[in-house]
């Protein structure tokens, strides 16, 4: 009977032991589930913050970035506009350039046409400075006051013809200008006679003609 009773009593005593010790692994095992659910959770979610930190940061940086590409396209297009509208037709100069240049020079009936010869010439490839030298040289128009023929015929190059005794009579100083230009293309530059040196003997029987013609050109163009 006794003996009965001492196996009953270890039996609980181990029961009860078995039921401790499961708890405490329970416990344990609970705890563990939990904290690594905290950790994830803690991840997770610094995860989530970061990456809606980056977005932000992004959507922050991208109306600028945005601005400084449209700035950037205005820039651009107001340079390529610039160059459009700037068209050099002489020696890195404007059509407005070249005439500017001209009128500085230009007096007495050709004072203000600097761009009715600026026009002529680059229309027909004639060196303006060259063609305006010329007018002043032949017709007196750089000193004081221009020749007769070019206050009375509009003659401005000292072309022969007739209207004007030996020389040629143009209606106005526009025509007689476009007119000398169009001789010194027709009868001098398209048979590649192009310069002082090369238009000189056929022009003027004198030896001097060259050298005032380029001592013009230089005035002018220091001017």
């Amino acid at each position: 009977m006794r003996k009965m009773k001492l196996i009953s009593c270890l039996t609980l005593v181990v029961a009860i032991t078995m039921i401790s010790v499961g708890m405490v692994i329970y416990s344990e095992n609970t705890y563990a589930k939990t904290s690594l659910g905290k950790i994830e959770e803690f991840d997770i979610r610094n995860i989530s913050t970061s990456a809606n930190n980056i977005n932000k940061e992004k959507k922050e940086e991208q109306p600028q970035e945005e601005k400084e590409s449209v700035l950037f396209k205005d820039i651009k297009m107001d340079i390529s506009q610039a160059s459009m509208l700037r068209e050099e037709v002489y020696e890195g100069m404007t059509l407005e350039e070249v005439a500017d240049q001209l009128n500085k020079t230009l007096k007495n009936e050709l004072a203000g046409k600097g761009m009715t010869i600026a026009s002529k010439s680059i229309e027909l490839g004639v060196d303006p400075f060259v063609a305006t030298a010329i007018m002043m040289h032949e017709t007196g128009c750089g000193q004081s006051t221009c020749s007769k023929i070019a206050r009375t015929c509009n003659n401005f190059g000292g072309q022969k013809g007739s209207g004007c005794g030996a020389y040629k009579k143009y209606d106005s100083i526009d025509e007689g200008l476009n007119g000398m230009i169009t001789n010194l293309y027709k009868n001098y530059y398209s048979q590649g006679l192009t310069t002082p040196e090369a238009i000189g003997p056929k022009y003027a029987e004198s030896s001097t003609w060259v050298g005032m013609i380029n001592w013009y050109v230089g005035k002018i163009k220091n001017a």
